[in-house]
């Protein structure tokens, strides 16, 4: 696929081909993914990552938006039942039913049984429909925080990040910004009514918040490029995304916020360039 659109565009092959950029867009688009989707929804959105996202806009290094986020973006709105199948942890289908469901076969009988929703998604389900937070997390899809599955999944990306840092292979700012920001804009609420407001821990370790911080949004190429840029980003990252987890129709905000922020982030630079000496500002 990329090879044909980089000749198609009058490209070389193999400085694009050999600099994994692809491999990393691939990896990160398939985190955001249930494990049991359809083939056909990554093939559509890694087109769209690749070629609509990345190289159309002239390729590795010139793409304004995150190519990764662009794709799940897309099929996130284009085929919301399919993204919401996650099975259940340590009780999903065998490897021939999962093998089927990805090549696109008939659910089987008891599927519904074996799928479930994210628990923000059920969460938000639950409080909704006018349970309290304490009821809610009485539920057994729910359970305490760090009983769940995903909560172990985001302290792993959380290592990974700070791994990272530690290598000096990505800049500090974006997600110091992000966690620091959402500390402080949920504390507050949840030590006021902590029956109606989630707690700083279930915000940053519930959906994609420490992967999107650490991960996606450190992205250099569509993400801000100056220090109190990456400050500035990291900081609207975490107020998009509690927004749209609050405000808006999906349970979690992580690649809406990122792409949003993608569109400004050429003007943070502007106004948050460091002044260069001799010179006013």
């Amino acid at each position: 696929m990329r090879r044909s659109t980089l000749r198609l565009l009058g490209r070389p092959l193999a400085p694009a081909l050999g600099d994994g950029s692809t491999l990393l867009t691939a990896w990160l688009f398939a985190l955001c993914l249930p494990p049991l989707a359809p083939w056909w929804i990554a093939a559509i959105g890694m087109l769209t990552a690749v070629v609509l996202a990345k190289q159309l806009y002239g390729g590795l290094g010139h793409n304004l938006f995150n190519p990764a986020m662009a794709g799940y973006a897309l099929v996130l709105v284009a085929f919301p039942l399919e993204l919401s199948r996650w099975p259940e942890p340590f009780a999903g289908p065998g490897l021939g039913a999962a093998l089927a469901a990805i090549l696109g076969s008939p659910p089987p009988a008891g599927w519904d049984a074996l799928v479930e929703a994210t628990p923000l998604d059920r969460l938000r389900q639950l409080t909704t429909a006018g349970l309290s937070l304490g009821e809610a997390e009485a539920d057994p899809a729910l359970g305490p925080l760090l009983a769940r599955p995903a909560s172990w999944i985001a302290l792993a990306h959380l290592g990974g990040g700070l791994l990272l840092l530690a290598l000096r292979a990505t800049r500090w700012q974006v997600p110091l910004a992000a966690i620091a920001t959402a500390l402080v804009l949920t504390t507050p609420p949840w030590l006021l009514e902590p029956d109606r407001h989630p707690s700083p821990l279930h915000h940053l370790l519930s959906g994609a918040f420490i992967l999107g911080a650490f991960f996606i949004a450190t992205d250099p190429v569509s993400g801000a490029s100056t220090p109190r840029g990456r400050l500035i980003f990291g900081a609207g990252f975490a107020v998009l995304t509690l927004a749209i987890r609050r405000f808006g129709q999906y349970p979690d905000g992580v690649a809406f916020a990122v792409l949003i922020l993608n569109a400004f982030a050429p003007l943070l630079d502007r106004l948050a360039a460091p002044r260069i000496f001799g010179r006013r500002r």
